[in-house]
């Protein structure tokens, strides 16, 4: 698959260090017919970020469920877009596209709306049933928490020690379940949320 083999460069060599040559000889595809489906680099790499994104609705309509308690499945969705963006070269070519934006003579697409809405919503819900804590604003607080979430997938193979993403995640949360539940209990909703999700069917994507 072309848009494979050009995420697995961009993962290895980033943006600048890619050609279409690269690509070219990677994927077997020559140049021209590379040339007939995207007419740049710039257009090859923005459809790689687009193919990332399009697997977001996919993943938040498996936590759609009325019976599931919100932050159960807030916490259980990230672990979802961390193993996505650890395990999935064209997820992590996303990502590193997006860290690169700046050397791309193209408006390179963001989930981090999207991401902020679903998670502001889950709060929203969370603070309806009692369940967030007193002085939590939802979409202040959904913003710090993809950024906090992001950071850490972007830098957990970067830091010493070498716990796995997983590993990481769940101290991350919970930390930062301690502040956001209103009768706080990190370790108890941690291990259902980690429990994995039954095949459902499907429903309609709450974004």
């Amino acid at each position: 698959m072309l848009l494979e083999s050009a995420a697995h460069l961009f993962v290895e060599r980033g943006y600048t260090g890619t050609s279409v040559n690269d690509i070219s000889d990677h994927s077997g595809k020559t140049s021209g017919a590379i040339y007939f489906h995207y007419s740049s680099k710039e257009k090859l790499a923005l459809a790689v970020v687009r193919e990332q994104f399009a697997t977001w609705p996919q993943l938040t309509a498996r936590y759609a469920a009325p019976d599931v308690p919100p932050l159960e499945k807030l916490v259980a969705l990230s672990f979802e877009v961390a193993r996505s963006l650890s395990e999935d070269v064209v997820a992590r070519a996303g990502a590193r596209l997006w860290a690169e934006r700046r050397t791309i003579e193209a408006a390179v697409p963001t989930p981090f709306d999207a991401w902020a809405r679903a998670t502001t919503r889950l709060l929203v819900q969370a603070r309806r049933r009692g369940e967030l804590a007193e002085g939590i604003e939802p979409s202040a607080t959904a913003v710090t928490l993809v950024c906090a979430f992001f950071g850490l997938c972007t830098l957990a193979d970067e830091m010493p020690g070498a716990p796995g993403w997983g590993d990481r995640l769940d101290q991350w949360w919970l930390l930062t379940l301690t502040s956001l539940q209103a009768t706080p209990e990190p370790a108890a909703l941690l291990a259902r949320a980690r429990v994995p999700a039954r095949p459902k069917e499907p429903v309609p994507c709450p974004i």
